[in-house]
């Protein structure tokens, strides 16, 4: 039994050139994440997907309806791969966050496994819930391809999760804004087939800022 998950972070939002933190606000696509959407779609369409699943919010729903137009596939709403709730952190720049959660912060670098939002979520609560995610694509969709429209956090724990890696681990993935990364998953020989796809955007890449 397998299942092939392409996982696709959400193209940029007016929030990510920024630098500031969304978790489960809902800023929407920038100009320019509307012109990655397309691209992307245009390149997932030789995968042949046969669903389409999304995290709620707008970043990644907008994205998901450009691949729902290209592919003719609807987007199904799955809230085990929406982004972790940062708590306090959400709406808050970077520098911010260094400023007023210094400890914290280098905790979120080097020992994300540890780390609690405060009024947030855990990078643990994360885990299980996209590694549920994981078992409900294997069961409705053996030996097909889906498409999954996320966030950077729970991709990155997708790829610990279907690998079976130490959660530790959880920063060794790139995750730029409209890429896209394979895992072909089963429970006995997961394999991550492509990683942090972004050759299709030409100029209109921008890599992802460190620690977001």
């Amino acid at each position: 039994m397998a299942v092939r998950i392409i996982y696709v972070r959400h193209a940029e939002s007016l929030w990510n050139p920024i630098g500031k933190y969304q978790g489960r606000l809902d800023p929407e696509l920038s100009e320019r994440g509307h012109k990655q959407a397309k691209l992307l779609a245009e390149a997932l369409k030789k995968y042949k997907p046969t669903a389409l699943y999304t995290s709620p919010l707008k970043r990644t729903y907008m994205t998901a309806e450009y691949i729902s137009k290209e592919l003719g596939l609807e987007p199904k709403i799955d809230e085990d791969i929406i982004e972790i709730d940062h708590g306090e952190w959400s709406g808050m720049l970077v520098d911010e966050v260094k400023e007023k959660y210094p400890d914290m912060f280098r905790q979120w670098l080097y020992e994300p496994e540890t780390i609690k939002f405060p009024g947030g979520e855990t990078l643990i609560d994360v885990y299980n819930r996209v590694k549920r995610f994981q078992e409900k694509m294997l069961e409705k969709h053996d030996g097909e391809t889906v498409v999954a429209v996320s966030h950077t956090v729970p991709i990155r724990a997708s790829f610990v999760a279907g690998l079976d890696l130490p959660l530790a681990k959880f920063w060794s993935f790139g995750c730029d804004n409209a890429s896209y990364s394979i895992l072909d998953y089963d429970k006995i020989r997961p394999i991550l087939y492509k990683l942090n796809n972004t050759y299709f955007l030409g100029d209109l890449f921008v890599p992802a800022l460190d620690a977001l």
